[in-house]
């Protein structure tokens, strides 16, 4: 059989595609205006309402800027509720540049530890391979944030504001990557060279030194002792003198991070809903607790959400935010685009198949803080904090439809006490290790 596509099979093919004027019509229209605006269902309310019989009042929205520090921005924007409630205050933020710098530096660290691990394997193995390249992306997940804030609390954003590259993280990262993968060069052939183990570590000291001097350049030295000043809705002033960020985190939040669990929803033949699962090489801080997985099916997400949602807890959550969604009008849903009568094809994959073929990952992280609760129980949308600025959506809050949850929601932090008996058990089963390049290893950016 001959492989290759013959002139004549393109013939064939033009012919056939130019034999119905809906192809023409199409192309053209397509080539114009591109998919999306063809595509796009035009006034749809259901796809667009933006009404919720349960919302938790907010501030506004934050901005991740050009950087994809979203895993930062929604869990600093579910402890932010916390103070604002308890001192009675506006729109308050916490530095994200501060949590970004020690990231960073922690993820510098947790590479450098990785390579020492793999000194006995290839460069060119699987394993090495994706080490290099995964080193300081601005991505995470919900116990990486949770490692940086036990480890280093968190401050007001006025104590340590943004810097350009905070905002812009292009150009920072990829220095870092490349003075990272410069170091992985040397410890790897240093150590081909019999270089004992124990000078190595002690060179891999010497390079975080470096790691810290760029990030100081970069974001700017970090603070950790302040004068907390703020004044409250009715104009109160209040200080609380040398302030430090482990006391602030301890005395004014006081929410327990080890309280919470990340639930997944992963229906893929690989992993049995209802056990507990981590990847391998996957993390930011070495003595932090290691990123786990309780997969449940997605009935079992959505009900352990939903009585977070409705005791007034802001719910950090991951998605596949780039599909089937329109940032500009903040809809997420399956309804908001129709590309089948276009391109006159379907896509008929379901989400384990999108799973297992790398067409969906986790992508993006955001907040829960409101649902649409029907009369007879079930939900329909959902309301979405998102950190992409005032400009995307409804002054950059959005809608989720519930078919959508369905198909792209793959993570939601979940406090422990709405968890039954039996999945609390689970909790204290061997935890499952997954491969590094497994998509569940993928971070919210």
């Amino acid at each position: 059989m001959d492989k290759k596509i013959s002139k004549k099979e393109i013939i064939g093919l033009e012919e056939q595609f130019m034999n119905d004027k809906n192809n023409v019509a199409y192309m053209n229209a397509i080539t114009s205006a591109g998919i999306l605006k063809v595509s796009k269902v035009f006034n749809d309310s259901y796809h667009t309402k933006m009404t919720f019989s349960k919302e938790i009042k907010t501030s506004k929205v934050t901005a991740q800027n050009s950087s994809g520090r979203c895993w930062l921005f929604a869990g600093l924007n579910v402890l932010r509720h916390e103070i604002e409630k308890k001192l009675d205050i506006e729109n308050f933020e916490l530095s994200q540049s501060y949590l970004m710098f020690y990231d960073k530096l922690e993820k510098a660290n947790y590479f450098l530890e990785s390579i020492l691990d793999t000194l006995d394997l290839e460069t060119s193995s699987r394993t090495v391979q994706h080490l290099l390249t995964h080193i300081v992306e601005d991505g995470g997940q919900w116990d990486m944030f949770c490692n940086l804030v036990k480890k280093y609390g968190v401050i007001p954003k006025d104590v340590m504001p943004e810097s350009f590259h905070s905002s812009n993280s292009r150009m920072m990262n990829k220095l870092l990557i490349v003075k990272l993968r410069e170091f992985a060069y040397q410890l790897r052939n240093k150590y081909n060279k019999k270089t004992p183990i124990e000078v190595l570590q002690g060179e891999k000291k010497q390079m975080i030194n470096t790691i810290y001097d760029m990030l100081c350049k970069f974001l700017s030295k970090p603070i950790d002792k302040f004068d907390f000043e703020y004044t409250d809705k009715d104009d109160n002033y209040h200080i609380d003198r040398n302030m430090d960020s482990v006391k602030f985190l301890e005395d004014v939040i006081k929410i327990d991070l080890d309280d919470y669990v990340s639930v997944i929803n992963a229906p893929t033949t690989d992993k049995p809903f209802n056990r507990i699962y981590t990847v391998k090489y996957l993390g930011n801080i070495i003595e932090g607790n290691k990123i786990k997985y309780l997969n449940v099916d997605i009935d079992e997400m959505k009900q352990l959400t939903k009585k977070q949602l409705l005791d007034d807890e802001p719910t950090w959550f991951g998605c596949d935010v780039g599909q089937m969604s329109n940032s500009e009008d903040g809809v997420m849903s399956m309804g908001v685009y129709d590309f089948s009568i276009p391109l006159s094809t379907t896509f008929t994959m379901n989400k384990g198949q999108r799973l297992d073929y790398a067409e969906s990952v986790l992508t993006h992280a955001m907040v829960f803080t409101g649902l649409n609760i029907l009369e007879d129980g079930t939900i329909n949308r959902w309301k979405v904090e998102n950190s992409w600025g005032e400009k995307r959506g409804k002054k950059g809050y959005f809608m989720m439809s519930d078919e959508w949850f369905n198909e792209y929601m793959y993570e939601v932090a979940i406090n422990k006490k709405y968890l039954s008996k039996d999945l609390l058990d689970v909790l204290e089963e061997e935890v499952i290790e997954l491969e590094p390049w497994d998509p569940m290893g993928s971070l919210a950016k």
